[in-house]
């Protein structure tokens, strides 16, 4: 156990912030320790728009469904694929890099890059003392957030992370049994203490809303799985990704 493992395990997503903006130097080191992860092949497809702006947080809010904490927070991070500027690179050095760009192997490169970027950001906030919230709901509406972004054809604003100093302190949810997740040397594909497993993570999963609400829910993880995947959400994605000129080949 040391320092940075105890900042990784008291990690919970914050959706109430002190009003308190994020200084320049902390948003500088957060994006520094963004920069500092792995990428595969150097290629470093991302790019972080920092969004300070009141009016472009509240209309982020609104297309995120409405979601508080993207306005009202210290700093609001936009974290988007990017592969403008190695298309620019392809110009300047005379190289035919589109079908590269738009093959799938390269749009996975930089979805990883972008999301391990984006990790590290958050555990460089949550080490200064800063909690954060990721924000899917971006891709509620993408057409809208490029334009209020302005980003260019090849970019493509994945998720946000509000960030700020937090106004509380929320119990972490449980996550899945290690030996649900962790398998050696191969895929553990027995059914029975599979299911097992799940059954005890649904009552572990239960018993943890029905503390935090006074006994109101009593939700099961696969419950919520089940609803949530029933449901057909954001499926213009598909043609989305590739108009921007990715995922193509």
């Amino acid at each position: 156990m040391n320092p940075i493992i105890e900042t990784i395990l008291r990690h919970r997503s914050i959706r109430r912030f002190e009003d308190r903006p994020l200084t320049d130097e902390q948003i500088r080191t957060i994006v520094e320790c963004a920069q500092a992860a792995s990428t595969s092949s150097y290629i470093q497809a991302y790019s972080i728009i920092g969004v300070k702006d009141p009016e472009k947080k509240r209309k982020l809010a609104e297309l995120s469904g409405n979601q508080s904490y993207v306005e009202h927070n210290g700093h609001f991070f936009v974290f988007c694929v990017d592969f403008h500027r190695h298309e620019l690179i392809g110009e300047l050095e005379g190289k035919d890099v589109i079908p590269s760009l738009e093959s799938t192997e390269k749009f996975m490169v930089a979805l990883i890059d972008t999301a391990l970027a984006a990790q590290n950001a958050a555990i460089a906030a949550e080490s200064m003392g800063l909690g954060i919230c990721y924000i899917g709901g971006l891709r509620n509406n993408l057409p809208d957030v490029c334009a209020l972004l302005k980003v260019p054809k090849r970019v493509i604003p994945l998720f946000g992370l509000a960030v700020g100093y937090p106004a509380q302190t929320p119990d972490r949810k449980p996550r899945l049994p290690f030996a649900h997740v962790y398998h050696e040397d191969e895929y553990n594909q027995d059914r029975a203490p599979f299911l097992e497993q799940l059954q005890r993570y649904n009552d572990t999963v239960s018993a943890y809303y029905e503390q935090r609400t006074n006994g109101r829910r009593r939700d099961t993880w696969t419950g919520q799985m089940a609803d949530m995947l029933s449901r057909s959400v954001r499926m213009y994605m598909k043609e989305f990704v590739e108009g921007k000129g990715f995922n193509l080949r």
